[in-house]
């Protein structure tokens, strides 16, 4: 049975005015990544802009900076890994409000 075009404009439509919600949403979201057990933390936003590097003095060895560049990278890392996991979460809410599934998007 071949969809309905225009069924199809409407949801089209829907979608189009959620992605716009969203886009508003997400310059308010903030997500914290963490390495070190918490010595360093980085914060995102719902961009990928990075917000906020908290690094404890613990955490600074001048004769180690290699470390202290590798729980940067982590913490960035997990800050990512959580933002994807909550944008995920926020698209697949998009998608069912729209009527389409919600794994189109494949994040």
């Amino acid at each position: 049975m071949a969809a309905n075009p225009f069924e199809m404009l409407k949801n089209l439509q829907g979608l189009q005015a959620k992605m716009g919600e969203m886009q508003e949403k997400l310059k308010s979201v903030r997500v914290t990544g963490s390495a070190g057990g918490g010595m360093v933390t980085v914060e995102l936003n719902g961009q990928l802009g990075v917000e906020k590097v908290t690094i404890s003095p613990e955490a600074v060895d001048p004769s180690d900076v290699r470390m202290l560049e590798d729980l940067v990278l982590a913490a960035l890392s997990d800050a990512h890994g959580r933002l994807k996991e909550k944008l995920r979460d926020e698209m697949a809410q998009t998608a069912g409000f729209a009527g389409l599934p919600p794994g189109l998007f494949g994040m």
